[in-house]
């Protein structure tokens, strides 16, 4: 990403104003009505007034230099990734959001209390794809790596127990297991103090691996506790997945109705991506600037490692606790989108996340 954008700069010296305004205009218009657009639409746009044989001559070098491509059905020209590349990395601003949108998006925090962290999660996504007429997507923090401030298990009923959680991040998450002994609540409150007492500030992965490492050289006394404790660590990652976070996705069928992906095998392919969880999380992740210089990052077409991925742009952010990652979001739409308004749809949601998982990390303490 980084080398693809110091590439643009390179080339940025090579294009005179002229011609980077008939490039924003071409892909402003393309933008809007999804069709090629030809020399005579652009002269009319052109703050110059220039002629359609002047405006033609720019737009012939513009696509000699590969920021433009022509289609075989159409005397216009539509923009290529490297044209959108440019117009994202020089001519955009992003743009404030509607009042109405961002007083959506702010429910997020005010909307309170949340039953759970996948509610919370749940609730994100869909603004993502309402707001943006994509596909939103958001990845939560791993449960089985974030690590735990404090845990506890509750006794529900026909042998199954309440395990919940609460992580440095703020996260909140409950899960019912079933265990075959008969633990009272007595047992169950004795076993989350001798946790909380001695792996705060470990992940429930680490803690499992370190119970039963116990297990083996504590005195017989505590063996009922450690087993005990052990067992329902173990029992909670095994109900929620120890390899892979959660995922919420929302607004798939915006796919379907978009006439950038009229062809259905592409549209079928792209779907399946959707259904392939593990898939899906590593493309967000590979996006994600780690070094936190960048709140959004920005794939577009061919950029993608994926092909299925070649016809779309993925726009991505992270949201965190402190200086610390603990989830990605993101959008997936077609490569012919409202940039400027999509990054700051993905940025907001992002930030406004962030700030309504301090407000319950701050009613957890």
């Amino acid at each position: 990403m980084g080398t693809k954008m110091n590439k643009a700069a390179d080339i940025t010296e090579s294009l005179d104003q002229r011609s980077r305004e008939m490039l924003a205009l071409l892909i402003r218009t393309h933008i809007t009505t999804g069709e090629p657009v030809g020399s005579r639409t652009i002269s009319k746009l052109s703050s110059e007034g220039l002629s359609a044989a002047t405006v033609r001559n720019i737009i012939s070098d513009l696509e000699d230099s590969g920021f433009l491509e022509s289609p075989h059905t159409s005397a216009g020209r539509v923009p290529s990734d490297k044209g959108y590349r440019f117009f994202v990395d020089h001519m955009i601003d992003r743009e404030p959001l509607a009042a109405s949108e961002e007083s959506e998006i702010k429910m997020l925090i005010h909307d309170q209390p949340w039953p759970s962290a996948d509610h919370l999660m749940s609730r994100a996504s869909q603004l993502l794809s309402r707001i943006s007429n994509h596909v939103g997507i958001v990845i939560s923090p791993n449960i089985s790596t974030d690590v735990i401030k404090h845990i506890d298990f509750v006794r529900v009923a026909d042998g199954r127990i309440l395990v919940i959680t609460v992580t440095r991040s703020g996260i909140v998450q409950d899960r019912l297991v079933r265990i075959d002994d008969n633990l009272s609540q007595d047992e169950l409150n004795h076993t989350a103090n001798y946790v909380n007492a001695h792996f705060t500030g470990m992940s429930l992965a680490d803690i499992r691996n370190e119970l039963v490492k116990r297990l083996t050289e504590e005195k017989a006394e505590y063996d009922r506790l450690l087993q005990n404790a052990a067992m329902l660590c173990n029992r909670g990652l095994a109900e929620n997945g120890e390899s892979d976070p959660e995922i919420f996705i929302d607004g798939a069928s915006n796919i379907v109705s978009q006439s950038d992906f009229a062809n259905l095998d592409q549209m079928r392919e792209l779907l399946r991506v959707f259904e392939e969880k593990s898939r899906l999380i590593r493309i967000l992740n590979e996006c994600l600037d780690t070094t936190r210089t960048q709140s959004v990052m920005i794939r577009i077409g061919a950029e993608n490692t994926l092909p299925s991925l070649h016809g779309c742009t993925l726009i991505t952010s992270f949201y965190g606790n402190g200086d610390r990652i603990i989830g990605s979001l993101g959008v997936v739409g077609p490569v012919r989108m409202e940039y400027a308004r999509t990054i700051g749809v993905v940025n907001a949601v992002a930030r406004l996340l962030e700030q309504a998982l301090i407000v319950d990390q701050s009613k957890a303490e």
